[in-house]
């Protein structure tokens, strides 16, 4: 416990710089008002990405794409025409009991320096992956490409998983607008190369592949949909924000969580410890919670109704 407390002392100081720093930045990102289902942005048509030639997504136009099958991602869930601006949702259809539980793992340059100093902490967090496991509770990883280089051998097991998802949520957790909170904004010449390279990362892991992304911090706007247009991915916000990398104790979560969700609801937690020291606490709370209200966790794909 002494250990744990120390943790979360550790953590809520280095998250109380960031939030300064966020200040400092600038105002809140951009955010598309809540949508539900699946509906295209207004525009929607014939894109490219800065004005450049782009190569076609893996497995789109001849190219080896996961498990390297012609064409094969165009059948995934989230998969969309290429050169179109891709659809923002938040939640799925507003019936039945089904909602998602997704977890980003997040992996900057910073976090990976950490990663390779004296005292490494943990951005892999076993307690949650254990808990969907013994419990056999669906789930989608939103993962970052550095995330998966740095954890091989959890990704492989979830991958093995037949009950979670795999998604994008870019190659280093760089900010896809001039100002997303505290993170390093990435030049627009190089964000559709970036999520290319993360579903390839991804996909040599098999699996439950999705055409799914999540954009760090929720942060976009038209000039990045545009960019992503030529990926045929769909682009997943969610409505049930945990909260959960600035919490110091579970009852917040919880809280955030379980007020929010409704039928439908995508819940954003997050599976990187060392800046998510409480999420492992919070979620067997969330999942009794869940279930006295009648709802019950479903994979992305069923929850947006593919």
């Amino acid at each position: 416990m002494l250990a744990k407390n120390s943790r979360v002392l550790l953590t809520a100081a280095t998250l109380a710089l960031a939030a300064i720093a966020a200040l400092l930045v600038g105002p809140a990102p951009h955010r598309a008002p809540v949508r539900a289902v699946l509906k295209m942005p207004a525009g929607n048509g014939p894109a490219t990405a800065g004005g450049t030639a782009v190569p076609p997504a893996p497995g789109q136009s001849g190219q080896p794409g996961n498990g390297g099958q012609p064409g094969e991602d165009s059948g995934l869930p989230g998969a969309t025409p290429l050169g179109t601006l891709p659809p923002v949702v938040d939640h799925g259809p507003r019936t039945g009991r089904k909602v998602a539980l997704t977890f980003d793992a997040d992996m900057t340059d910073t976090m990976r320096r950490q990663l390779r100093g004296p005292h490494p902490p943990s951005y892999a967090n076993l307690a949650i992956v254990e808990l969907l496991e013994r419990e056999r509770v669906p789930a989608t990883f939103f993962l970052t490409g550095k995330w998966v280089e740095d954890y091989p051998e959890l990704t492989r097991r979830l991958a093995a998983n037949p009950r979670f998802e795999l998604a994008n949520h870019t190659y280093g957790h760089a900010a896809f607008t001039p100002r997303c909170y505290h993170l390093t904004p990435l030049p627009r010449r190089e964000m559709t190369r970036d999520v290319a390279r993360t579903f390839e990362v991804i996909g040599r892991y098999g699996g439950r592949q999705t055409r799914y992304f999540r954009f760090p911090g929720l942060c976009h706007d038209r000039t990045a949909l545009a960019e992503l247009a030529p990926l045929g991915l769909t682009v997943v916000d969610g409505d049930v924000v945990s909260g959960d990398p600035f919490a110091t104790a579970w009852q917040p979560i919880v809280r955030a969580v379980l007020s929010q969700v409704r039928p439908g609801s995508v819940i954003i937690l997050h599976v990187t410890e060392a800046n998510a020291a409480m999420t492992d606490e919070a979620l067997p709370r969330i999942l009794a919670g869940l279930a006295e209200r009648g709802l019950e966790p479903a994979p992305l794909s069923e929850v947006l109704g593919r």
